[in-house]
């Protein structure tokens, strides 16, 4: 069973019981996705997941989320493989001036 570790940043900490990071536990064996991850987590708080990704499922643009050092974005999307034990960061961009 694959497990991954979601660091949350602290303006959605509320939606998460204020943990800084979210164990998120998946059924089978392998290695799962960016997108598989994220719909476990929605699962289990579904606030939080409509703060990430929209009505179609896509991410909002205003939320990053980082395998490593890479965004997502720029590797496969939700589709990017994500091997057990890893650190998804999410990121949400704040606008101001």
């Amino acid at each position: 069973m694959p497990v991954v570790s979601v660091v949350v940043p602290s303006v959605l900490r509320p939606l998460v019981q204020d943990a800084g990071s979210v164990r998120v536990e998946l059924p089978g064996q392998g290695t799962v996705t960016v997108g598989q991850v994220l719909g476990s987590l929605a699962g289990s708080h579904p606030l939080l997941g409509r703060r990430l990704r929209d009505e179609t499922g896509a991410l909002r643009r205003h939320v990053n989320v980082y395998l490593g050092p890479d965004e997502v974005r720029r590797l496969q999307g939700l589709d990017t493989p994500v091997p057990d034990g890893a650190e998804l960061l999410i990121i949400q961009s704040v606008a101001g001036g």
